[in-house]
Formats: structure tokens, sequence, C-alpha cells
């Protein structure tokens, strides 16, 4: 996915801010990460580095000296490299992206038979921050040519413009990912970014969440409002179910509140009986605290993840590299779970694959029975429109190949390999809609058929009602597409 910040201060040089803030972002992201700030003379100073082997600030605290000025943005992204720098009839700027755009080749296309080019390259393909500028740079008014970026792709995008006159936010037009405004606590400065995370260390406090298609402007004092936001929002729900740091709000909603709130909820109904609950680290430990205070078990660490040299996810573009890695971040204590029936939280089930392993583990360790608790519901579907996941196809999707088991009657794949390579059976939609009908027979066949793939003694997931409950917003304002299939069409204008 992908994270940023920016800032700009009244009085003092922000690379220091610019660099934490900017660090605080770094579970969002695990390939790129740049900086950009401009001085008071108006001299642009930028880089950008893979973060691919490494962590951000081995990468850029030994070079804090060269950013000079009191305003900055900085971003970690898992796309493309970034920041920008762009000179044009609106002034110069920079700019950071977090989007996913679906028909950049198309643009990109239309683009050069427009006459433009395209310079930036980032392993052989086109940029998505280049093309975003380009977008940009075709309005009269940066407001102009934000709305051409909306009105463009398919898909989202939401960004920062670090430009000669303060730092422009633009969420969204759907509001998929979030952007929050900081002011100093003494009136010294601004922020804004995609964690408030950011804030509290830095001495920021929260003044405004930026809606669906805001365009703010911020500059040392304060905010500027440069285009209302729609009414009309779909903000992504694995924003508190997996991306949010514990720390972090979302229109108001604290991350960990909200995943106490599920594991809560799911542990009061539930009625299997267990001797302690755990969460798998990191995003589903708020909800296995919940869990065990909801259905009154105590709460241990059954695994515990391996921070000195795993301090955020870092997961290789190769699956048997990243299958190695998941494995050996994660340990389990041996201690808490000989001879118990253990339960444990987790935010979500992809592929399956790790948590098969971690079942086998954990019954080899001496767990009298493993049972599994997830954060969301099943996921049918692909994500469209922010980068959840590297899935390519949605076979990739456990309860995916399920679904397409259950209705052509085949037995499961003999590998995972052989799985992802299953030619895909069209489903009518009626009959994919049923699996995602809680309770329903088909739910009901697909989820007993995940347990026994993974060889839990029980597996249950949250539901699409107690997740919106949680959040806290109304159903209409959040996407739940990965659960559902369902999508908003309306174009905004």
């Amino acid at each position: 996915m992908g994270g940023f910040f920016g800032t700009i201060l009244e009085k003092k040089e922000c690379n220091m801010e610019l660099f934490y803030g900017t660090d605080y972002q770094s579970h969002l992201g695990t390939r790129r990460g740049g900086m950009a700030t401009i001085s008071d003379e108006g001299e642009f100073f930028r880089a950008i580095h893979s973060l691919e082997k490494t962590y951000f600030r081995t990468k850029f605290e030994d070079e804090l000296g060269k950013f000079k000025g009191r305003k900055g943005i900085g971003v970690i992204s898992d796309t493309d490299a970034q920041p920008m720098l762009t000179n044009s009839h609106l002034g110069r700027f920079a700019i950071v992206t977090v989007a996913k755009i679906n028909n950049l080749e198309a643009l990109a296309k239309k683009m050069l038979d427009e006459g433009m080019h395209l310079s930036e390259f980032s392993s052989g393909r086109i940029n998505p921050t280049e093309l975003i500028a380009l977008l940009i740079i075709k309005g009269k008014t940066f407001v102009e040519g934000i709305e051409n970026v909306f009105n463009s792709i398919d898909g989202s995008c939401s960004m920062l413009l670090l430009t000669e006159n303060g730092i422009i936010a633009a969420r969204d037009r759907w509001g998929r990912t979030p952007i929050v405004v900081g002011r100093k606590a003494d009136n010294s400065g601004m922020a804004v970014t995609t964690e408030s995370t950011a804030f509290p260390n830095l001495g920021y406090e929260i003044e405004h969440y930026v809606g669906p298609g805001e365009i703010v402007r911020i500059t040392a004092d304060g905010m500027e409002q440069m285009r209302k936001p729609n009414e009309e929002m779909q903000i992504c729900s694995f924003m508190w179910i997996y991306y949010g740091f514990p720390t972090s709000c979302y229109e108001g909603r604290n991350v960990e509140e909200m995943r106490f709130e599920t594991g809560r909820s799911m542990g009061e109904k539930d009625e299997t009986v267990v001797d302690t609950c755990s969460g798998i680290p990191d995003s589903g430990v708020g909800m296995a605290i919940g869990y065990a205070a909801g259905h009154k078990v105590p709460f241990t660490k059954g695994i515990s993840k391996y921070t000195p040299t795993w301090p955020r996810s870092f997961m290789p573009s190769n699956q048997d590299m990243r299958n190695v890695v998941a494995k050996m971040k994660l340990i389990p204590n041996k201690a808490m779970l000989d001879g118990r029936r253990c339960l444990f939280c987790d935010d979500s089930i992809v592929r399956g694959t790790q948590l098969r392993d971690h079942s086998k583990t954990l019954k080899d360790l001496g767990a009298k029975e493993v049972h599994m608790r997830i954060a969301c519901p099943p996921l049918v579907y692909a994500c469209p429109f922010i980068n959840f996941s590297a899935s390519k196809n949605e076979l990739e999707l456990i309860a995916r190949r399920v679904i397409m088991d259950l209705e052509t009657h085949k037995e499961e794949a003999t590998t995972l390999s052989e799985a992802h390579t299953t030619e895909s059976v069209d489903i009518p939609e009626e009959r994919l809609k049923l699996y995602t009908q809680t309770g329903s027979p088909e739910y009901n066949a697909m989820v007993a058929e995940i347990a026994r793939r993974l060889k839990l003694d029980s597996l249950k997931f949250s539901t699409i009602e107690d997740i919106i409950a949680a959040i806290g917003l109304p159903k209409c304002k959040v996407c739940t597409h990965c659960f559902d299939g369902s999508s908003c069409h309306t174009r905004l204008k």
C-alpha cells in the first residue's frame, strides 16, 4: 500500500520531523522510501532509496543534513519511486501518492498520443506518480488538475504536493485511504499524514480528518480548504482490520479500539470452550485482547514476534521466501501451549499457507486443540481499489479456491502452487453471493472446508455487521468489496 507525511514549521528546519514522521509510515510499505524539502530560497532537495533489503532509517539518517527548508514531504511506497519533482505553468512542486491505477497503460497511451512524454520508469514500468503529476498540470489550477486525476483514474489516489506556497493534501475522491491534518500544540507548525500515529511524539494534535475528494492547503500557521469533500465515502475497512498501526485514528475511530471491540463482540457470542486466547502478531493482538475480555478467558502470548530483526512486516517478492519469512519471525511458546485448548485471533486469511503451517506447529508443540477466529469475513473477491495484497488473481484467495472446488465438486489441489495455476471456472455471481452470506448452507460449507484444509479444530469469521458496528460508520461509507463484492459505480463530479 504505502503512506506519506508532510510538515511545515514556522521557525525551524523540518528535516528531523520529516524523517521521523515518514518513518512512522513504515508498516504500510516495504519497497521504496523518499523525502523532499524546499528551502526558503526556493531550492528543492530530494532523495529516494530502495527499502527492499533494509529499513527507512538506515537509508536516510546519514543524509538528513542535506534536506534544507522548513517544509517537506516524505513517503513509504510499495509501488513506485517517489517523490517526483515537476516544473510547470502551475509552478514547481514535489508530489507523493498512495495510489492504485488500474487504467495506467491506457492513460499513458492517451498522454503520449497528445504529445506528452513519460520520463520516469520503475523496474521498466510506467511510474504512476509521474503520470498523476502530468494529469495535474493539465489543469489551469492545482484544484482543477487534481480533479482531473479524480475523473481520469480507475482505482484510487491520495496525494501530497509540496509547493512554494505550502503543502497541498488531496484525499482520494471516494476516501478509500485516509489523510489526517495535525497542528502543533504551541501553534508553531502543521503536519499532514496517512497515519496519525506519527503525531504524538512529534508534538501534533489531530486538527482535521480530510474528507473524500477534499483538497486542503497547509501552511505553518493553519489550513485552507481548497475543495469541499464529497458526501459519499468508501473508506477501506482493512485500514482498521489490518493496515493501521494501533495508535492511529481514521474518521475519529482508533485502530486498536476497533480491533478490541471486534474481538469482544465475537468472544461474547462464541460458545467454544477454550483455555487461552492469543493473537497472531501484530494485527491480531488487539482482537485477541478483546476476545479474551468478551469470552472471559486468559489472554496469553502463545506466539511472539521476534522484533529485534523483524520490527515490521517485511515481504519479499518471491513467494517461497515470503513463506520462510512469515515462519521465521513468529515464534510459538511451548510453555503456553502444551496440553491446552488454544484459541488464536488473526486479522484475515488470504492464501492460508502461513496459517496451515502455524496450526501444524502448534499441535506439534503440544496444543490440545487449535481454534482460529478471524477479524473479518472470508476474502472472496480481490481488491480493485487499493494495493491490499500481492495476490495476482482471485484463485490465490483460499476462500475463492474452496468455493470453486465446492461448486465443481473437485478435491483440494495437491500443492499450493498447483492451486494457483488451476484454471478458473466461471461461477455465476448469484452463486458467489450465497457464500458471502453468514450462516447460509454455502457459507457454512466453505468455512468448514477451509478449517479442514488448515487442520483447525474450529474456525469462525467476524461478520460484516460486527465490523461496521466496531468501526462506527454507516455501512454505505465503508468499503467491504473483498468480503461481499459490493462496490460504488456512481461517477462523482
